[in-house]
């Protein structure tokens, strides 16, 4: 068995930008996606495509056989004489990553803290997106706040995600031990996802799957519809039953800004409780028809790469 080592210029517990920026490796040896195209891009991948979304170029004189829905109807009235829009395709995909770094994710018990793992892999996201000509934005969501960053291209566009995934980690460690609930601050981002997000956009959730409910239904089957989504569901070995514990134990475990003494009894009846929530969050996604794939915290991204086809 080989030995599991942390991931370059990381420590497991905080980020820095050039452990984010390393990630650019990891996105260079994923498998190139081939999928029938249902929509011209300039991308050099084919991609699922459910819309497309149009860009106003000019407006010129109405000629036969012009769309009568484009006239510009103010050009019309002071010219005196019929003018039409014309439009250009969108030639970028954008591509939005929802990234959960609610306090539940603030959990590790082997290499990384699933925070940790859910900013490594929402940077070799992005980096892919980067790599393949996509335009790239996010929506950021913790308990205090969505940090919305609209979709921008190349390096300015991977750029202003890893600053941001670095700045918002370091205040949710900083408030570990303050924090309060909020039960309803994923739906909100979902919501808000919902608004942002324009037909034919490629949508991944990161997540450990505890901030998500049954609302959350809602805005995300109105999002399929209009774009491609994917999820990952991001665990740790302690939270999946993986680690080998004796049979008698008094485990430590600081749960968000909770701290629990459990035995084996105890032990068995949270980790219950731990797979039935990420169960809850892989049934969701499989209602709106959208494969979830599993990463673990305990690991290295670069030792998943399977996970990331």
């Amino acid at each position: 068995m080989s030995e599991i080592v942390l991931p370059l210029f990381a420590d497991g517990v905080n980020l820095n930008q050039k452990e984010l920026l390393a990630c650019q490796n990891i996105a260079r040896a994923l498998p190139e996606r081939r999928s029938k195209a249902r929509a011209s891009l300039s991308g050099h991948r084919a991609s699922l495509i459910k819309g497309r979304g149009m860009e106003f170029a000019e407006v010129r004189q109405y000629q036969p056989g012009d769309d009568v829905r484009t006239i510009d109807w103010r050009v019309t009235a002071r010219t005196g004489k019929a003018h039409t829009k014309l439009f250009v395709e969108e030639r970028e995909r954008p591509v939005l990553i929802l990234l959960d770094l609610s306090h539940s994710l603030y959990f590790g018990s082997s290499l990384l803290l699933q925070s940790v793992q859910a900013a490594h892999l929402a940077a070799t996201l992005g980096w892919s997106a980067i790599l393949h000509s996509d335009r790239l934005g996010a929506l950021i969501a913790t308990e205090d706040e969505h940090l919305e960053l609209k979709p921008r291209s190349r390096q300015k566009g991977i750029l202003q995600l890893i600053s941001a995934i670095e700045s918002v980690h370091k205040q949710q460690l900083a408030r570990l031990t303050t924090h309060q609930a909020e039960p309803e601050h994923m739906f909100r981002a979902c919501q808000r996802l919902r608004r942002i997000a324009k037909p034919g956009s490629l949508i991944w959730i990161i997540s450990d799957g505890s901030n998500f409910n049954e609302s959350c239904l809602a805005p995300l089957s109105d999002l399929k519809r209009h774009c491609d989504m994917g999820a990952f569901l991001i665990t740790d070995p302690l939270r999946q039953g993986n680690l080998k514990l004796p049979k008698q134990f008094q485990l430590p475990v600081k749960d968000g800004n909770k701290e629990l003494t459990l035995n084996r009894a105890g032990y068995d009846s949270w980790l219950q409780q731990q797979l039935k929530t990420q169960a809850q969050f892989t049934q969701m996604m499989q209602k709106l028809n959208v494969h979830t794939r599993t990463l673990d915290a305990g690991m290295s991204l670069n030792d998943q790469l399977g996970a990331l086809r």
